[in-house]
């Protein structure tokens, strides 16, 4: 189980970058608990705000291990109130500043590329449904007879693989120039344009370099010039490395507020999240956009930015373009959310309220809690000033039949398909159970218990959670379910269904079958070999039967050693902040030398089953064992191959 929840642990690490892309813990409303009757909401003040913020943050944040955060609330144009809780640096006891103290935003930096791109939409010099290739000076290899826009880029439906390679590195010298970066690979198509949302960093990236295309100017002194300078915005870059007349107001980021400081991060993929802020910053952004787009933008662009365009699962909240809707309580509430390693951010419009509200952590807390503590902080802001009474709906009838047929395993639709991290296809899956009570269970979807929640169907392919206030849909094509998702979930990222290959109902069991044959085999082997020595017993075996029986033993070895040693991998992917850096490039080719070693062997393994099976006078069990370890070595070579343990490039 250890090994299993490393994995698990590597899988998570990949997916930091990426906004909101964890199910989310949300607390039960008071309707959802089971209160009826109007309830009250309470007044929108900075006194109110206040008292509640100082109930809630510094206890969370000290509980959680998180150094410090910073809460921004704007209203009708006005800061109404902005706090900083905890430390932006532990060592030096330096308080966080709402006004002056940067933080990370990571992913929530793409609501200023986007913002950038309807600037040049509003100009004329881009089209949202042409081409991209006609901005680039490379080109993006045709696929699916469709071409990307930037309408796909911006709902995250470029159909792009995951990329992880180079996406945050720490030296000062690391960070090429955005085209550099760009063009270095290229990352697969794997859906059609339009068809499938999977949240793209290289996607993203590809928008801002479109703008400093068309702009002629290099995109962070776009931002500079065309956003941060329009606004005001006085503690705000793009630039990486940290400008030195940033680093006095520079928050420190942590995993957890008692472990050392690993450094600055610097996102390549520049537009996708490279952004440092201070929480005044981001307010004066989010008034601009709460007034229609305010000096940024026309009220129609900013309309059309902010309107619902995209929707992949009805009756769940879709995609705006950049900004994903988070629709609830009868509210119109879009944002973005954003991770890096250390810091981790939300911002949330309530469009027809005119409130704005902004969270970053410089931390991310014992067991990931900052993921937690935002987005209750985000729950409970919402149902205490703008609840909404949600009727109490019947159970469906067709509750057991849609249960059963929404039943299975699925995979995340932010996959790789050419590189190791497809693994994550595998490791990164759920499931879907139907209970007696005709409610269904989806094991990733859990309560801040991580007990998984339970969900009733109230709507055909629509289920409401039990007890909270949670919503869930799925979308059939020809009678199959083709994606579900709940509303906690950003309309950028779906579950879908497991294909065969990475259906880890069966090929976990017979993987772990297959490794405890090859286990057994190889430590046997050393074992036999002394005990004949010690009885002075020579093997009946000689010749080429001899060799064939050593090369299997051997085979055993290979292939544990390649899995233990990517597991290896794992953990430093999964504690150290700097290991997609291209530092663990040349282990990665070892263990590819030991893989086709263990390839051969496998080849030479059932030459040599086939030889003792034929051989008369073997006993029953040895013959079996011989097959077994076969096809066992048969198995998890065709797994090291299908998960592309074994690639001609190291990009992914």
């Amino acid at each position: 189980m250890r090994i299993l929840k490393l994995l698990a642990a590597f899988a998570a690490a990949l997916a930091v970058p990426a906004a909101a892309q964890g199910p989310a813990m949300r607390a039960p409303s008071p309707v959802a608990a089971g209160q009826h009757g109007p309830v009250v909401a309470a007044p929108l003040t900075k006194a109110d705000v206040d008292s509640w913020l100082d109930g809630f943050v510094p206890y969370a944040i000290d509980q959680a291990d998180i150094a410090g955060a910073v809460v921004v609330v704007v209203k009708d144009g006005h800061v109404l109130t902005e706090r900083g809780f905890g430390y932006a640096n532990v060592a030096s006891r330096t308080r966080v500043d709402p006004a002056t103290t940067m933080f990370r935003p990571g992913s929530t930096s793409k609501l200023f590329t986007w913002t950038a791109v309807m600037q040049q939409v509003q100009a004329g010099k881009l089209n949202l449904d042409r081409d991209i290739n006609d901005y680039l000076d490379f080109k993006i290899p045709p696929a699916f007879g469709k071409p990307i826009t930037l309408r796909n880029l911006m709902t995250h439906t470029g159909g792009f693989e995951e990329t992880g390679k180079y996406l945050v590195v720490f030296a000062p010298d690391q960070p090429a120039p955005l085209d550099v970066v760009l063009k270095r690979w290229v990352p697969k198509r794997i859906y059609a344009p339009g068809s499938m949302p999977a949240y793209s960093n290289y996607g993203a990236a590809l928008a801002g370099y479109i703008v400093q295309r068309v702009s002629g100017e290099r995109f962070d002194a776009y931002v500079q010039h065309h956003i941060f300078d329009v606004l005001g915005m006085k503690h705000a870059t793009f630039a990486q490395p940290l400008p030195p007349q940033y680093a006095a107001n520079m928050a420190t980021g942590y995993r957890q507020a008692s472990i050392k400081p690993d450094g600055y991060e610097m996102v390549s993929l520049s537009p996708a999240g490279s952004l440092a802020a201070s929480g005044d910053d981001m307010g004066k952004f989010m008034i601009a956009h709460l007034q229609s787009g305010g000096a940024l933008l026309s009220p129609q662009t900013a309309a059309l930015m902010h309107a619902q365009g995209s929707t992949p699962i009805p009756g769940v909240p879709g995609m705006a373009l950049g900004f994903y809707h988070e629709d609830r309580n009868g509210l119109d509430i879009i944002g973005h959310a954003g991770d890096l390693n250390f810091f981790h951010s939300d911002l949330h419009l309530y469009l027809g309220k005119g409130v704005g509200l902004f969270v970053s952590f410089n931390s991310l807390g014992a067991q990931g809690a900052a993921h937690v503590v935002r987005q209750r902080l985000f729950d409970d802001f919402t149902d205490r000033y703008f609840p909404g009474n949600a009727p109490q709906l019947a159970t469906q009838p067709t509750a057991h039949v849609h249960g059963l047929a929404l039943s299975g395993h699925y995979i995340s639709s932010r996959v790789s398909q050419t590189n190791f991290l497809r693994a994550l296809n595998l490791l990164g899956g759920t499931t879907v159970a139907l209970n007696s009570d005709d409610t269904i269970t989806v094991a990733a979807l859990t309560d801040t218990a991580s007990v998984p929640k339970r969900w009733r169907e109230v709507a055909p392919w629509q289920w409401q959670e039990v007890g909270g206030s949670d919503r869930l849909g799925a979308l059939v094509r020809d009678g199959r379910v083709a994606m579900f998702a709940p509303a906690a979930f950003a309309p950028i990222i779906e579950f879908v269904p497991a294909p065969w290959a990475m259906n880890a109902g069966w090929i976990v069991p017979v993987a772990g079958i297959a490794l405890v044959v090859l286990l057994l085999t190889a430590m046997s082997w050393p074992i036999v070999a002394l005990t004949r020595r010690s009885y002075n017993y020579k093997s009946a075996l000689g010749g080429r039967d001899l060799r064939l029986h050593c090369a299997s033993r051997l085979t055993a070895w290979a292939i544990l050693a390649v899995y233990a040693g990517w597991l290896g991998l794992v953990l430093v992917m999964t504690t150290a902040a700097n290991a997609f850096d291209g530092r663990l490039d040349g282990w990665i080719r070892a263990l590819q030398v030991v893989l086709v070693l263990g390839i051969v062997g496998t080849i030479l393994t059932v030459w040599n089953a086939a030889t003792v099976v034929a051989r008369p006078g073997r006993h029953w069990l040895v013959s079996g064992w011989t097959v077994l370890l076969a096809l066992s070595a048969l198995f998890m070579i065709w797994l090291a191959l299908d998960v592309r343990l074994l690639t001609a490039g190291l990009n992914y």
